[in-house]
């Protein structure tokens, strides 16, 4: 990848990143402050202790300051005045989540109708923000959330059986908030910005079902702990749904969501001369299979001008999916771009960049990677095997030996995965 080309890539992905930072997008998006009553803040994800900041930043000097606790993944944590901030586990959940869901619940049942609650909930909640319905052990859904990240299901299809063992997601903790007056701001992370998805949707009453969780299940047939088989088999499961009373008046508010990093980058890159073409926000399946989707796009703009000429840049969003076979390492995103290398096989002037905005791709240490037309011949100078890697999983590795992972540390949001795929002619 020429200076360039790496130098547009990273300015189109610090746009998206500035368009989705909480400092910047929380603000304008909270509601006025109440004259009496109590103010109670609580969030969880990747971006909630950045979103408590903002709103401790720009709250009114002459007012009380609000309390509440918030909950994020180790490492995401930022320094609070009046609201507390706990670190957890992502994304397989560990008993400080459990306390912190916990204390967030018993603080909500205490509010009254004068009173406001403030939800910060970003991606990444789900697994934060882990409270076990019923018999159901932490260790149960320790097993059970491993064995769903393996299995290839989707976001979607992993939040839907998330809500239905939870005592404080899927519209749980409005419920037990009833009569304070709640809003419910999201930066959104779930493809379609379901506000029932992110973080499983705590603050959102659930049109699903514990019939669709065991639905999930049998499809990725995966054999639950016993604890969880009954769990789910109990009408007492049954999430709030959305004609409950007790959460018809919550305000729900999206600060920010993946289509709004992808203008961003398209507008960085008009003003650098690039046509940009957003092929979606919401891409999902098996992300090599999107891959050789997308490296057929990318050929189609370079020899023939189709949807766009080049220079032109495809950007997209979305959350993949990678079903386990290999033992290397790697997330979603190195994997996406390892098999867009290869169905590209070196194809002229194509660059690529693909990132989780929340900065950790999986769970390592990087937020993405970048490849070039030479990626593949520098792979074999080096001896390294692309097709091998990718059918080990082993994207990071691969990546790793080229020194082509892209690092950025805590983003501090989180609007899932971007994608920019740059075309330039005359290669």
């Amino acid at each position: 990848m020429t200076a360039t080309s790496r130098d547009l890539l990273d300015s189109l992905l610090r746009a998206g990143l500035a368009a989705a930072d909480p400092a910047q997008i929380v603000p304008p998006c909270l509601p006025a402050p109440a004259a009496t009553g109590r103010t109670l803040i609580v969030g969880a994800g990747k971006a909630s202790a950045a979103m408590a900041s903002a709103v401790e930043s720009h709250w009114p000097a002459n007012l009380p300051p609000p309390t509440g606790l918030v909950v994020t993944r180790y490492g995401h944590a930022v320094s609070l005045d009046s609201i507390s901030c706990v670190e957890a586990s992502h994304p397989v959940p560990d008993a400080a989540g459990c306390k912190a869901a916990q204390k967030m619940l018993d603080t909500a049942r205490d509010l009254g109708p004068n009173d406001r609650l403030i939800g910060l909930f970003s991606g990444g909640g789900s697994a934060l923000l882990t409270l076990p319905a019923g018999a159901v052990t932490l260790e149960d859904k320790q097993v059970l959330t491993a064995a769903l990240l393996r299995s290839g299901a989707t976001i979607t299809e992993i939040n839907c059986v998330r809500k239905h063992l939870s005592a404080i997601k899927g519209g749980r903790l409005a419920a037990a908030a009833y009569p304070a007056h709640v809003t419910n701001l999201l930066i959104s992370d779930v493809p379609g910005d379901d506000p029932g998805m992110v973080a499983s949707g705590p603050l959102v009453a659930d049109a699903t079902t514990c019939a669709d969780a065991r639905s999930v299940l049998n499809r990725y047939a995966i054999d639950p702990p016993e604890r969880i088989r009954r769990h789910l088999q109990l009408e007492s499961s049954e999430t709030p749904k959305p004609n409950d009373p007790r959460l018809a008046g919550v305000e729900t508010v999206f600060a920010a969501r993946a289509q709004m990093s992808l203008e961003a980058m398209a507008r960085s890159a008009r003003e650098a001369g690039i046509t940009p073409v957003i092929l979606g926000d919401s891409i999902e399946g098996e992300a090599r299979d999107v891959a050789r989707v997308m490296a057929g796009i990318a050929r189609q703009v370079a020899r023939y001008g189709q949807p766009a000429a080049a220079p032109s840049v495809l950007l997209s969003g979305g959350e993949t999916t990678v079903s386990l076979r290999g033992e290397g390492r790697g997330g979603r995103n190195t994997e996406f771009l390892l098999a867009l290398a290869i169905a590209l096989e070196g194809e002229p002037g194509v660059h690529a960049l693909a990132v989780d905005s929340d900065g950790i791709d999986g769970s390592e240490d990087n937020a993405g990677a970048r490849i070039a037309p030479d990626t593949l011949a520098r792979a074999r100078s080096a001896g390294v095997d692309a097709k091998g890697r990718l059918a080990d999983n082993d994207g990071y590795g691969f990546f790793e030996a080229l020194d082509d992972l892209l690092v950025t540390g805590p983003t501090l949001t989180n609007v899932n995965d971007l994608r920019a795929i740059l075309i330039l002619p005359g290669n």
